[in-house]
C-alpha cells in the first residue's frame, strides 16, 4: 500500500506544479490579451473590411465578393503583381548566392574577422528609410557615385537608374538584395559551423579541391538552411515597401509599384479600405500558397532521398 505521507507528498508537488503553472501564465497574459487584440483581432477584422466598401468616413457598405471579384481585372494589379514577381525572381537565387558566398568567406579564420562580419551585417539592421535616402544619391543619375564609376570606366551613357522605365526594379532589387544579404550571412553561418570537419578532412585525403568540397559537401550539408532563407526571401521579396516609398513612390510609370506598396496607397491615399483590404487577403495567400508548395516539394524531395 502506498504511505499516507507519499500520497500527501504528490499532493503537495502537483498543487505546487499547478501554482507554478499558473504563475506562467499569469506573466505572458499581458502578451497573449495584446497578441490576441491587435494581431488576430486585426487580420480578423480585415477580413470583414475586404467584403465592404468603406473609405473611414462614411459607414461601411456590405458589398460581398465585389471587391475580390474586381482584382483580376485591375490592371494596375496585375502590374503590380508583375513587378512583385519580377522581385521575387531576381532576389531569391541572388540573396542565396550572395549570402552563402559571404558566409564561405567569412568562416575561415582571417584577421579582422569579426569587423567583417560585423560590416557586412550592419545595414540588415539599419533603417530602410535611411539606407533609401543614401541610395537616392549613389543611384542619381548626374551627380551619383555609381554613374560617376561607370563614367570613369569608360561608359558615356550609364543608366539612369530610378527614372528609367527599364532600370528602376534592378537598381532597387540591387539595394534590397545590398541591405538584407548580411542578415541571410549570419544564418548561412551558422549552418556552416554546424557541418562535421571530419567530412572536410575525409575529402582532404581524397585530394578533393574547393570546389568540390563546396559542392559536395557545403552545398547539401546547408540544404535545411537554404530552404528556410528561400522561404524568407520569398516573404521579403513580397513585402518590398519602405524602399519604393522613399525612394520612387511606383514611378516611372508604376514600374516599380508591388502589392504591397498598392495595398497602401489603396487604404491610405484612395481611401477604399475594403478593397485594400481584399488585397491584402489575396497577397496572404499567395504567400500561403507558395509556402506550401515549397514545403510539399521538401518532404517530397526528402522521402525520395531517405
Amino acid at each position: 500500500m502506498i504511505s499516507s505521507s507519499k500520497v500527501f507528498h504528490n499532493r503537495r508537488k502537483s498543487k505546487l506544479e499547478a501554482q507554478e503553472a499558473l504563475t506562467g501564465w499569469l506573466f505572458i497574459l499581458p502578451a497573449i490579451i495584446g497578441l490576441s487584440i491587435f494581431i488576430y483581432g486585426a487580420v480578423i477584422y480585415s477580413l470583414g473590411i475586404s467584403f465592404t466598401e468603406w473609405d473611414l468616413l462614411t459607414p461601411a457598405i456590405w458589398i460581398g465578393f465585389s471587391n475580390y471579384s474586381k482584382i483580376f481585372t485591375d490592371q494596375t494589379f496585375l502590374q503590380c503583381l508583375y513587378n512583385t514577381i519580377f522581385f521575387v525572381i531576381v532576389m531569391v537565387p541572388f540573396g542565396i548566392i550572395f549570402s552563402m558566398a559571404m558566409a564561405i568567406a567569412l568562416n575561415y579564420p582571417i584577421k579582422g574577422l569579426s569587423f567583417f562580419r560585423a560590416a557586412f551585417y550592419m545595414p540588415s539592421i539599419t533603417s530602410t528609410i535611411a539606407i533609401g535616402m543614401v541610395w537616392l544619391w549613389i543611384l542619381n543619375p548626374d551627380q551619383g557615385i555609381l554613374n560617376a564609376i561607370l563614367r570613369g570606366i569608360g561608359i558615356t551613357n550609364p543608366p539612369r537608374w530610378l527614372e528609367s522605365v527599364v532600370w528602376a526594379k534592378p537598381a532597387l532589387a540591387i539595394m534590397r538584395l545590398w541591405q538584407v544579404s548580411g542578415y541571410y550571412m549570419i544564418m548561412y553561418l551558422a549552418g556552416l559551423q554546424s557541418i562535421p570537419t571530419e567530412l572536410y578532412e575525409a575529402a582532404d585525403m581524397d585530394g578533393a579541391g574547393f570546389w568540390q568540397k563546396t559542392r559536395y559537401i557545403t552545398i547539401p550539408m546547408l540544404s535545411n538552411t537554404t530552404f528556410f532563407v528561400m522561404i524568407m526571401l520569398i516573404i521579403e521579396s513580397f513585402n518590398i515597401f519602405e524602399a519604393i516609398y522613399v525612394m520612387t513612390e511606383g514611378s516611372p510609370g508604376g514600374s516599380t509599384n508591388t502589392l504591397l506598396y498598392y495595398i497602401y496607397t489603396e487604404a491610405f491615399q484612395s481611401y477604399r479600405m475594403g478593397y485594400a483590404a481584399s488585397l491584402a487577403w489575396v497577397l496572404f495567400m499567395i504567400l500561403f500558397v507558395l509556402t506550401m508548395i515549397q514545403f510539399m516539394i521538401r518532404r517530397k524531395s526528402e522521402q525520395e532521398n531517405a
